[in-house]
C-alpha cells in the first residue's frame, strides 16, 4: 500500500502592507482596505503541486474578488510587494494570475464547448496526467457533525466560487514541450489551462491575492497517497520534505525527464 503523504503548506512571510499571518502562517486575512493584500506559497510548488485555499471571511462593499495565479518571482527578491497582482505583479513579467469571478470561471478552448455541471462525480480530479484525491479540494457549504448529508449537493458543486468555504487553487502541469500550463482548480473541477507557456526551468510559486470582497482566506492541505522518494533526486529550489504526487517524476535536464508518468 502507498504511503499517505502531506504536502506542507503555508504562506511566504513576505506579503502584502494590509496582510497578516497567523502564526502557523497558513491564515491570511486583509486588515484594512481591499488592496494590498498579496500573499505567496512560502516555497515554490512542486509540478502538479496544488495550492489550495479555502474562502474563511467576506467583507461587503468592495467589487472584485480573490485573485490566484503563480509568479516566478523569489517573494524574497522583491524590493516591495506590488498593492495589486493585477496588474501590478503581471506586469513585472513572469507572473500569471488569474481573477476568480462568481461564475464564468471557466477557460473554453478554441474548438472546444464548455463543459457543463451534472458529470459523474469521482474520487479523482485528472488534469492532464497530473491525479489529485477531490474530496479535499470541494468546499463545504455546512461543515460539521452532519455533513455528510449534504454530499451530494458538493458532488453537483453548488458553492459559488467566490462564496464562503469556497476551495480555490493553482498548479501547473508540464508539457511535452518543457513549458506548463497553468490550471485554476474551483471546488473540484478544473477551470482549464488559464495560461500556458510557462517556464518549468525556474521556481514557481503560489500567488494569492485577498483582494476587495475576500478578507480571510487559509491554506488548505491536501493529502497524496505516495511512496518515498530519493532525496537526491528532488530539484535545486523544492524543499526536500516534497515527495511526489501519485504518478509524477521531478523535473530532470531533459524534457522526457520532466514528463509525469501516466497513473
Amino acid at each position: 500500500m502507498a504511503a499517505r503523504c502531506r504536502l506542507a503548506a503555508r504562506f511566504h512571510h513576505i506579503h502584502g502592507t494590509n496582510i497578516r499571518l497567523d502564526a502557523s502562517h497558513t491564515q491570511a486575512t486583509r486588515v484594512e482596505s481591499f488592496a494590498n493584500g498579496l500573499c505567496f506559497s512560502q516555497e515554490p510548488l512542486a509540478p502538479g503541486q496544488i495550492f489550495l485555499v479555502e474562502i474563511e471571511e467576506k467583507e461587503l462593499g468592495w467589487c472584485g474578488h480573490l485573485r490566484v495565479g503563480l509568479t516566478a518571482h523569489d517573494p524574497q527578491s522583491l524590493e516591495v510587494v506590488p498593492e495589486y497582482s493585477l496588474p501590478d505583479l503581471v506586469n513585472m513579467g513572469d507572473t500569471w494570475v488569474f481573477a476568480i469571478t462568481r461564475s464564468h470561471n471557466r477557460v473554453v478552448l478554441e474548438g472546444e464547448e464548455a463543459q457543463t455541471r451534472g458529470r459523474p462525480w469521482e474520487p479523482f480530479l485528472l488534469i492532464a496526467r497530473v491525479r489529485i484525491p477531490r474530496d479535499t479540494l470541494v468546499g463545504r457549504s455546512r461543515p460539521g457533525r452532519y455533513s455528510h448529508i449534504l454530499d451530494d449537493l458538493y458532488k453537483m458543486n453548488v458553492l459559488p466560487a467566490t462564496a464562503r468555504r469556497s476551495r480555490i487553487g493553482v498548479l501547473y502541469a508540464p508539457q511535452p514541450d518543457g513549458t506548463a500550463d497553468m490550471h485554476i482548480v474551483i471546488n473540484g473541477e478544473d477551470m482549464g489551462p488559464s495560461a500556458r507557456g510557462l517556464p518549468t526551468t525556474r521556481p514557481l510559486y503560489a500567488v494569492i491575492d485577498v483582494f476587495a470582497s475576500t478578507k480571510s482566506v487559509r491554506v488548505i492541505p491536501v493529502d497524496y497517497g505516495c511512496s518515498s522518494f530519493p532525496a537526491d533526486t528532488v530539484p535545486a529550489g523544492y524543499p526536500e520534505t516534497h515527495c511526489a504526487p501519485p504518478g509524477h517524476r521531478w523535473p530532470g535536464p531533459s524534457p522526457a525527464a520532466q514528463e509525469l508518468l501516466p497513473t
